[in-house]
């Protein structure tokens, strides 16, 4: 599926439709059995698309379509996040969501023009996740990473299904579930569930065992997986910018008590910027049932790992594509798909011949 802008997310719709993020403000809707093709969303007005920044996250709501809702991460025309909630009319055929209908849910100043990060999710509990860079520049100058009272440098964990009439503060249209693991606001935001992480490129929950696996970017030696028990994991510190991967960052000894540290990393001679994947749990490669898939936006490869994999391992490099990977998609079957920014085009991954 080609001739697409700058596709930088894909989300899946149940009855079969990909919903594809264009950096610079535009979701087309395209269907993979009919090439069929509708603009689902144009905010072009709203959004600065360019480098880093632009329409970065689309996650529907876990309800659809009897909840028609969708919810955006998206960079404003100043550079700063802002996370909205949009409504879809009743309508057969592709989603079309109402530009008019935004909500405005959060907003969050960026100090900068990079590390914006950019998934959402809906976990297994219900809660919206989405996924804040350190704020950008190079090296954490602000300290976000190690500061779990700041939201950048997080993933953050919201309810979105706060009653009409449950009082809230101004400009906050979210609540905060109870067992967050800084709840009470006396140890880090309340709305942060992990922190210490760079620029989280890409996060998804493995749809067999709820785990959650995050594509993290490295400063300039590596790059990092991280996989985390919800539950176990919350409130953990993934070590940004104490370490880089599972590395010390700023010299040889550092003190790495207390942190979590990725499950696979690769180096500057693999690739520059990861973008996490899925663990695969469709039907058509057996092979890979149960192996996480991910790759590297600069050189184009595809990596996996077992899921269970134990320690920090060395990816295994399963496909050279030859394509800039800017995110992957997974359909309501489980199959998996890839963006190329570059290329303006959709693949599905499929066994070799």
């Amino acid at each position: 599926m080609s001739g697409l802008s700058a596709p930088i997310n894909i989300t899946a719709t149940p009855d079969g439709w990909l919903l594809v993020n264009e950096r610079a403000g535009r979701v087309v809707a395209v269907h993979p059995a009919s090439n069929e093709r509708a603009v689902t969303l144009d905010i072009g007005d709203r959004v600065l698309g360019q480098a880093e920044q632009g329409l970065l996250g689309l996650a529907l709501h876990p309800e659809w379509p009897e909840a028609r809702l969708a919810f955006i991460h998206y960079s404003d025309r100043n550079g700063d996040t802002v996370l909205a909630e949009y409504t879809a009319p009743t309508t057969a055929g592709p989603p079309v969501l109402d530009p008019a209908s935004e909500r405005v849910i959060l907003r969050v100043d960026q100090p900068f023009a990079n590390h914006n990060g950019g998934q959402l999710a809906f976990g297994p509990d219900g809660y919206l996740y989405m996924a804040l860079g350190d704020g950008g520049s190079g090296g954490d100058p602000l300290g976000n990473g190690q500061n779990p009272h700041a939201l950048l440098g997080s993933i953050i964990r919201i309810d979105v299904a706060i009653p009409d009439d449950a009082p809230a503060p101004d400009s906050i249209g979210y609540g905060i579930p109870a067992d967050n693991p800084f709840a009470d606001g006396a140890e880090g935001a309340p709305e942060v569930f992990v922190y210490g992480l760079r620029n989280p490129w890409r996060f998804s929950f493995d749809a067999a065992t709820g785990e959650l696996w995050i594509g993290d970017v490295g400063q300039n030696a590596y790059e990092e997986v991280d996989r985390l028990d919800p539950q176990a994991d919350a409130g953990a510190n993934l070590g940004w910018n104490v370490m880089e991967a599972s590395h010390c960052y700023n010299g040889p000894i550092c003190a790495s008590d207390g942190l979590v540290l990725p499950i696979a990393e690769y180096g500057r001679d693999q690739g520059c910027s990861v973008s996490g994947g899925y663990v695969y749990r469709g039907d058509a490669i057996p092979a890979l049932t149960g192996w996480y898939l991910f790759s590297d936006y600069c050189s184009g490869l595809l990596f996996g790992v077992p899921s269970d994999v134990e320690g920090v391992v060395a990816p295994r490099v399963l496909l050279e594509t030859g394509r800039s990977v800017s995110t992957f998609g997974q359909d309501a079957d489980g199959e998996l798909y890839i963006a190329d920014l570059g290329g303006g085009a959709i693949y599905r991954i499929v066994a070799g011949g």
